[in-house]
């Protein structure tokens, strides 16, 4: 854990300059996570609705299969190539994006409870 988060804070360090320095390809990397991400939160989400699936199993499915998985990408980014490589450059800002999006859809989940049977 405490590896991880040395990694992520080095690559934060590392990308830095290009985050602030080129917004609009980090818009150009972020916006299609967002719409990803809550798309597929989306469809498994509902899916679980029609199909009458309780909220304890259909929330963590809805997350699960939202999630990127982005701590295992940016050990393989950095792995094969490099620090300050593009793909490096990606997987740091799919984190910046991950972690409010998977917050903002717990809170949602947590709001339409009511909405699942029991």
């Amino acid at each position: 854990m405490l590896g991880l988060l040395l990694t992520v804070v080095l690559l934060f360090g590392f990308q830095g300059p290009v985050i602030l320095a080129q917004p609009l390809l980090i818009a150009l990397i972020a916006v299609p996570i967002l719409l990803q991400s809550y798309g597929i939160f989306a469809l498994g989400y509902a899916w679980a609705w029609a199909w009458r699936v309780p909220h304890k199993v259909a929330a963590p499915c809805a997350l699960i299969g939202t999630s990127n998985f982005f701590e295992l990408a940016v050990a393989v980014a950095i792995g094969l190539f490099g620090l300050n490589s593009g793909a490096a450059l990606a997987t740091v800002v799919g984190v910046l994006v991950e972690v409010p999006v998977m917050l903002t859809l717990v809170a949602f989940a947590n709001r339409t409870r009511e909405r699942f049977p029991a």
